[in-house]
């Protein structure tokens, strides 16, 4: 295996498996009031985000290095402020990840490699894949403590010995 292979097996990882299961942790019971809370005019709800991320999944990996169209409307992942359930827009995200997930599964590692045009951006796939990523573990960092501020428990992601050694994974 190459460091590119390591590089898409991993970016798969965190991008299907393991951002959206902790999201998902989070947010599953989430009443409608909580999802859609926004702390003030210039911040996102939690299903903001959830959109957003779904948006932007699609827009870099199905769109800009599985060459299918465009269909991402960016105005609207952050102007909704209702109208879906915590189920509904998980759903939302598992799709635009499930289908990121088909494209990054069949993807030819040369296409990192090559010049594209994301979101009006000049980039390399390299880039293109990294930035998903990296945008997906910001966003996720932001819901988790949307949830925990607006639940007030703790999500237990993680469970740790005497010695502070993490044992076992719970997302």
């Amino acid at each position: 295996m190459t460091v590119v292979d390591d590089f898409l097996q991993a970016s798969r990882r965190f991008l299907v498996d393991e951002y959206p299961r902790k999201i998902e942790r989070a947010v599953v019971g989430m009443s409608e009031v909580d999802l859609w809370w926004r702390p003030n005019d210039v911040s996102n709800s939690v299903g903001n985000l959830l959109l957003h991320l779904a948006g932007n999944v699609r827009q870099w990996v199905v769109h800009g290095l599985g060459g299918r169209p465009d269909v991402r409307r960016r105005a609207e992942e952050f102007a909704r402020n209702g109208g879906l359930s915590a189920a509904e827009a998980l759903t939302v995200l598992r799709h635009a990840t499930d289908d990121a997930d088909a494209v990054l599964a069949g993807l030819d590692p040369a296409r990192l490699e090559e010049d594209l045009e994301i979101q009006g951006l000049a980039v390399r796939g390299l880039d293109a894949l990294y930035h998903v990523v990296e945008h997906f573990s910001m966003h996720t960092g932001q819901i988790l403590y949307l949830a925990k501020m607006r639940s007030g428990t703790d999500l237990g992601f993680y469970v740790v010995d005497e010695e502070g050694k993490v044992v076992d994974t719970r997302w």
